[in-house]
């Protein structure tokens, strides 16, 4: 408990930083686009949060969800942000005596409530050129075996930025089905992404995706996620659901007028984030810091700090004491988080022009910090 008491007020501080540029956890701070803002302030007005959402989610709401994934015939539960749709798949699958196989790096909580429910986390180190910073089907039939009871895949990874082909997926599809696992697949970056295959397009019998209005949307505070799968699947999964009287009715107004607008949206989003990753890229590199996954397919950069001669934590320090939030490797990977910061790039290009034009002066401020607090 002190421990989290730590955490919490950690961030409890980052949110009381005045003007704080939030660059560190992927979240989107680019002006929402007045529909949704619209959407939420009307659902307020009304006065309709005063009542329950249906448990799994406004019917139009899921309907637009499997809609936008493009495969007919699934079904979607929407949660309270996509940490909760892949805390049910771990609560449903994950049992003592078997295991979750997953990359590393990846998304970290999976592996925690894989844990908590007496499971095994198998980890395949993708960190390199060797495998291309990815996960091959070579590399996963070394690591999975009949144990296995969840398949996790991030594609886009996060915090690396790479993504899966859809023959790559298919050759997953077939190890998981073969050890008896359940490839889930995180597509909370998807939109991000030149060109995005849901697994459940390649074997919706055996494959179920997670989805998150939080990156692509800027609902982080809002909590709003969801899973598409097949019938079976949900139903399987909505049984062992905490959340019997339904997610924010606030956010599904929202989440329901986004994807309304989502095309013209994300062209917006997109041109912002690149030229975001381009300015920091630029920066980076004229300190002599590599950039090993170009161009990142997430809303995200890793810059590796091994030429800067100090830790990924004084960076993300320095950063700190001049109110910019980014995170170090370690919040992902014990084997590689020496290695990296990552950078979220969605965000006003103001703000990304102030690390970018900051980031010497914080490798140099670094140098010279000889106390780094406990980060997270």
């Amino acid at each position: 408990m002190a421990d989290l008491s730590v955490r919490n007020r950690y961030f409890d501080e980052l949110f009381k930083t005045p003007g704080l540029v939030w660059m560190g956890q992927n979240t989107n701070h680019i002006p929402a686009h007045p529909e949704v803002t619209a959407a939420m302030v009307a659902s307020i007005k009304s006065g309709e949060y005063n009542a329950y959402a249906p448990p799994l989610g406004f019917e139009d709401l899921r309907a637009a969800i499997v809609a936008d994934f493009g495969v007919p015939g699934l079904e979607a539960l929407v949660t309270e942000g996509g940490v909760n749709a892949l805390s049910l798949i771990c609560r449903a699958r994950a049992k003592p005596g078997t295991t979750l196989v997953t990359t590393d790096p990846t998304w970290k909580w999976p592996c925690l409530f894989a844990k908590q429910q007496g499971a095994e986390v198998v980890q395949t180190p993708i960190y390199g050129p060797e495998t291309d910073y990815k996960l091959t089907p070579d590399l996963l039939r070394a690591y999975i075996d009949d144990r296995c009871a969840i398949l996790y895949v991030v594609d886009p990874n996060n915090p690396l930025g790479v993504t899966y082909s859809a023959e790559e997926l298919g050759a997953f599809a077939a190890i998981a089905k073969e050890n008896g696992a359940l490839l889930v697949h995180d597509c909370t970056y998807r939109d991000f992404a030149e060109g995005h295959t849901p697994a459940v397009a390649i074997d919706a019998e055996n494959a179920i995706c997670s989805l998150s209005f939080s990156k692509w949307l800027g609902l982080a505070g809002m909590r709003i996620g969801g899973l598409v799968g097949n019938p079976a699947l949900i139903a399987e999964l909505a049984a062992v659901s905490t959340s019997v009287l339904g997610g924010s009715v606030v956010a599904q107004r929202g989440a329901m007028a986004g994807l309304k607008v989502k095309d013209d949206w994300m062209k917006d989003v997109r041109r912002i984030d690149l030229a975001n990753k381009v300015r920091i890229k630029a920066a980076a590199e004229a300190l002599g810091m590599a950039i090993p996954i170009w161009p990142s397919q997430g809303n995200f950069l890793i810059l590796e700090t091994g030429s800067t001669g100090v830790s990924p934590e004084a960076i993300v320090e320095a950063a700190r004491l001049d109110g910019v939030m980014i995170r170090q490797g370690a919040y992902h990977t014990e084997a590689f988080g020496d290695r990296f910061i990552k950078v979220s790039t969605t965000v006003p290009e103001a703000w990304a022009g102030k690390f970018a034009d900051n980031l010497a002066d914080y490798v140099e401020k670094a140098k010279s910090l000889t106390d780094v607090p406990a980060l997270f």
